[in-house]
């Protein structure tokens, strides 16, 4: 079984970035809630999406994705999978859950990711920092999938 999980560094330092001038706002006016609960949010951002998951399951046939503690979780089976390719996120792609031109995007540093093209024409980019690995453990399972049909 293949899993890696990517660390989102770009997004924590957007956050921390954020966070320094809401502490330096508490600092200069004293307590305020709307500050409090602002920096509590960003905590909570910064738990939710720590992280992006991938794990390829042979045995049960399936490659799922999903941020932080198993949130936005998706899986697709072997058998609904038309391809998949590995390919190059631009800028314009971002970082987190998003929709695009070329599909769904699931990214949180870094521009390497595989793309997922579904039989029902769905796209699906997942971010990597492994993509070699990546590549050759969904390669491996569908051609053996191919071959057993």
């Amino acid at each position: 079984m293949y899993r890696n999980t990517q660390f989102a560094w770009v997004i924590w330092l957007l956050l921390a970035f954020i966070a320094s001038f809401t502490t330096l706002a508490i600092y200069l006016t004293g307590t305020n809630i709307a500050f409090v609960g602002f920096l509590v949010i960003l905590a909570i951002v910064a738990f939710i999406f720590y992280g992006l998951t991938v794990e390829v399951n042979p045995q049960q046939q399936t490659l799922s994705w999903w941020f932080g503690p198993s949130v936005a979780k998706i899986t697709l089976k072997f058998d609904d999978i038309d391809y998949v390719q590995p390919v190059k996120n631009s800028l314009r792609h971002g970082l987190g859950m998003r929709i695009s031109t070329d599909g769904w995007v699931y990214t949180v540093a870094g521009f390497d990711a595989l793309e997922v093209v579904m039989k029902d024409g769905t796209k699906y980019r997942v971010g990597t920092n492994d993509k070699t690995q990546l590549v050759a453990a969904m390669e491996s399972k569908l051609i053996n999938k191919q071959s057993a049909e």
